[in-house]
């Protein structure tokens, strides 16, 4: 009798682990498709619970990755490879519901036409990050999971160099910094703002921080010129006034005929009253004595007396 209770019970187990021909999930059935596999990601979201329903795995979804791990690309071996890891991996974990759908190692029409074809039949969900195949299930009307739209919707709201205006309503824990809150809840540390608690401050993001209580923001303020606009066009304006002024001083005035003619009695008079003074000078070259106006110049009193010499040395020879 023992005996017979343990045959039928590997039996049971041997008929648990073989896969199954038809879907057999009580609750919601998920259909997983290769890029999910060998993306990765699905270990993290079936590790947090939020998965809801049984994983079912088709076997043309494994025939493709072992038909991936023997191509002659180490890339796509490498994913392949990995994807196969990935399935194993969410057999084994706790509270994780994975069947095996024996729907044929090979079809010939692809596994995305097989996958819809079996939500069609078994009323099931489509997880997918594949573009293609996402819009082909909505336009078919069958209800696709993407880990990319899950990862797009968990993604933070402000990066770092994003700016906002927000209110400081308390000090923070070291003596410099004020805490501020976005809409959704999420606290923003901002550095150099515990005296400003009750303002609205202009703040520019640095860095953001996700932990297992929630979310962070740390942020500085952002100091705004508080010069006109009219400022910067006057100091380009500036320099060219500059250079216009010393050109006008450098630049000769312009002399019209009115002007030319005070001008011209100015040198007479000039004229006039230095004749004298150069009269009345002495003359080095001549001994210190004063020369006449009519006192020929040097060069011709030289010739002059030349003459005079050679006249009076003629005369002696006679």
């Amino acid at each position: 009798m023992a005996v017979v209770v343990i045959t039928l019970a590997e039996v049971t187990y041997l008929l648990a682990r073989l896969p199954k021909t038809s879907v057999k999930a009580k609750d919601r059935a998920i259909l997983v498709d290769t890029s999910v596999v060998m993306d990765g990601r699905i270990v993290a979201v079936a590790k947090t619970g939020f998965i809801g329903g049984t994983l079912v795995i088709p076997r043309s979804v494994i025939g493709e990755l072992q038909f991936l791990a023997d191509n002659a690309d180490p890339d796509k071996r490498a994913r392949a490879r990995f994807g196969l890891d990935v399935v194993k991996e969410l057999q084994d974990m706790d509270g994780v519901s994975v069947e095996l759908l024996q729907d044929g190692s090979r079809t010939e029409h692809g596994v995305d036409e097989r996958l819809l074809e079996l939500a069609k039949q078994h009323n099931a969900v489509v997880c997918t990050i594949d573009y293609n195949l996402n819009k082909v299930a909505a336009v078919e009307g069958i209800q696709v999971l993407n880990i990319n739209e899950l990862a797009q919707s968990l993604r933070m709201a402000h990066l770092p160099g994003d700016r906002m205006r927000l209110d400081v309503v308390q000090k923070g824990n070291d003596a410099h910094q004020g805490v501020a809150y976005l809409t959704d809840g999420t606290m923003v540390v901002i550095e150099q703002a515990s005296t400003l608690i009750g303002q609205a401050v202009e703040i520019e993001i640095i860095r953001s921080l996700q932990t297992a209580a929630g979310k962070m923001m740390f942020a500085r303020r952002v100091t705004l010129p508080q010069t006109s606009a009219k400022q910067p066009e006057q100091r380009q304006n500036a320099p060219r006034s500059r250079k216009a002024a010393e050109t006008r001083e450098s630049r000769p005035a312009k002399q019209t005929p009115q002007s030319q003619a005070p001008r011209r009695q100015d040198d007479r008079q000039k004229q006039q009253t230095q004749a004298p003074q150069q009269a009345s000078q002495p003359n080095k070259g001549n001994g210190g004595r004063p020369r006449s106006p009519f006192t020929p110049p040097r060069s011709r009193q030289k010739r002059v007396d030349h003459e005079a010499n050679l006249v009076s040395m003629i005369d002696h020879q006679q």
